[in-house]
């Protein structure tokens, strides 16, 4: 069950079963909310991570549908296309009060997080100090997962964003 602010899940079940038609809707709701137009975060605009690219899509819309750790080898997480309208209106209702967001350096760069520990969800935001890229979002679904998303922002919060 997601909050009343955020759009219902985007099911493979309602899409025929069928992979490619699947994959479609879902990339079709990453283009409305990140490529047609720009979501924004406290007043930034952000881009996306265009390389490298696949099938014609950015990046970006790979991170926040797969997962693994080499580039090559990602799969697709379920639960991250079912979420994929999601990051968005998380990004642009940074200040609900139910989500917490920290800072945490990454190389040269800053690395957002906005977790929003009710929906198990987390999404990732690179500050490149011009602009800010949205990096990947994903669901978290074990117990241990979330105590240490948790326990990141604890040891963050004041870190300025």
């Amino acid at each position: 069950m997601s909050s009343a602010w955020l759009p219902g899940l985007v099911l493979f079940n309602d899409h025929g079963n069928e992979l490619e038609r699947y994959l479609d809707a879902v990339y079709t709701h990453f283009e409305q909310d990140f490529v047609l137009s720009k979501p924004v975060f406290r007043g930034t605009r952000l881009g996306l991570k265009r390389h490298p690219e696949r099938n014609g899509k950015s990046a970006t819309f790979w991170h926040m549908t797969t997962t693994g750790a080499v580039e090559d080898e990602r799969e697709l997480d379920y639960f991250r296309c079912e979420r994929i309208h999601w990051p968005r209106p998380i990004i642009e209702n940074d200040t609900h009060p139910l989500l917490k967001i920290w800072s945490e350096p990454k190389g040269r760069n800053r690395r957002i997080h906005i977790w929003y520990e009710a929906e198990g969800y987390l999404v990732v935001l690179d500050d490149r100090g011009d602009y800010i890229l949205p990096w990947t979002a994903f669901y978290v679904e074990r117990d241990h997962e979330r105590r240490k998303y948790n326990k990141r922002w604890e040891r963050n919060r004041s870190n300025p964003i």
